[in-house]
């Protein structure tokens, strides 16, 4: 899912940041390919082809690399000086390289090293090329796709090759969206799908949330594809599955990956209603939110996204109403996770509110100076914006 520092807290302990995307590391990705990476490591003795290659230091053409480039490219050396020789080569060299990665491209896509250098085919090669590496993925889409290194072929493909070859790839994925989606690789490609993509073409995958939203949304990879969803999506495409996510936000904001797509629908759904249902319902939970591990989250993102009328609101249900004895506020201010949010009022509350909100916390004064250190912090804060001796 992304770590995040704060002052005078270190929320980080609490949880991982970041919209979902980093919550789960994974080998899956590629996401582009590139020069092979270091914790991409095969085993084995020292080729003696390559000792000799590593020995001319680099001197040699594309041409000669090109008589051996299986072996050449599944190691991570030759696979490197294969990547870099296609950038500079002409296109009589690189029609020769071709021919011969084409021989061995079912070997080399499922390669450590050797996708890489078909990545960089459909990167440097001319169209034609691109349209003859792309077909022969016709078949096998599905099986490269949870694969660890072919599914970083099959996503280069997509960015790679017009749109005919791109919906023609794809269609192989229909009716294995979900197997994709909770694979540590797929689900790379099922987001590459939506993100390349027009999204008249890739019903099939929208289609496939119907009745699994709640679910898919607290799994660890589902939650990045709805993500993907809503931001690349027109909300009416994706009606049903933004109702499915709003009959259960509360228990998702609760989640570790839910809470990341309440927030997506929040800032990015353009339906009319949907994010002020969400502040309502904001407001209606403040405390238990507040004081939320995750769901901390969201109020973060509604405080962050909210108009200033709906800011506003907020943070009157955070103070409470006048005279209320006990209100949200002075749970909060001494809540692992509450803390954080009224420090965040503390910044953004203006004018007349922003005065209130002051008074209230020095009545509480003598109590946050005898309190744990969540309690300090908000000391820490209101000397940040008005030094002591600064009230009256």
């Amino acid at each position: 899912c992304f770590c995040f520092k704060r002052g005078g807290g270190g929320k980080g302990e609490r949880r991982r940041r970041g919209g979902g995307d980093a919550a789960v590391e994974d080998s899956g990705g590629g996401r582009g390919g590139g020069k092979s990476r270091s914790t991409d490591v095969r085993p084995g003795s020292a080729n003696p082809f390559i000792e000799a290659l590593k020995a001319r230091d680099r001197n040699v053409e594309l041409a000669e690399l090109s008589l051996h480039i299986a072996e050449i490219a599944q190691d991570q050396y030759g696979s490197r000086l294969i990547q870099q020789k296609l950038e500079a080569a002409s296109e009589e060299e690189k029609a020769i390289a071709f021919k011969a990665a084409l021989a061995k491209m079912q070997q080399l896509t499922t390669d450590v090293f050797g996708n890489y250098v078909i990545q960089k085919f459909f990167e440097h090669g001319t169209a034609e090329q691109r349209r003859i590496l792309a077909e022969q993925l016709v078949g096998q889409v599905f099986q490269l796709s949870l694969h660890m290194y072919g599914c970083r072929v099959v996503q280069k493909a997509l960015d790679s090759v017009p749109i005919e070859q791109q919906v023609l790839l794809i269609g192989e994925l229909k009716g294995m969206v979900l197997t994709c989606i909770e694979d540590q690789h797929g689900n790379h490609v099922i987001q590459k799908c939506i993100e390349r993509l027009p999204t008249d073409r890739i019903g099939f995958i929208v289609d496939s949330f119907l009745g699994q939203t709640n679910r898919m949304a607290k799994h660890c990879y589902g939650c990045r594809v709805i993500q993907r969803l809503i931001e690349y999506c027109a909300s009416s495409q994706i009606s049903l599955l933004l109702d499915e996510a709003l009959r259960s936000c509360l228990e998702l904001a609760t989640d570790q990956y839910g809470n990341y797509v309440v927030q997506h629908v929040m800032e990015h759904s353009s339906r009319p209603g949907d994010r002020q249902t969400l502040m309502q319902i904001v407001r209606q939970n403040i405390l238990q939110m507040s004081c939320h591990k995750y769901a901390s989250n969201v109020i973060e993102k509604a405080l962050g996204c909210g108009t200033w009328e709906e800011r506003a609101l907020l943070i009157q249900a955070v103070m409470g109403e006048p005279n209320e004895q006990s209100p949200p506020l002075l749970t909060m201010m001494r809540d692992r996770f509450g803390n954080y949010i009224v420090q965040r009022i503390i910044g953004l509350a203006q004018g007349a509110q922003r005065d209130a909100l002051i008074w209230q916390l020095h009545d509480h004064m003598p109590a946050l100076k005898k309190s744990n250190a969540y309690g300090r912090h908000i000391i820490s804060a209101l000397e940040r914006i008005q030094p002591p001796g600064a009230a009256s």
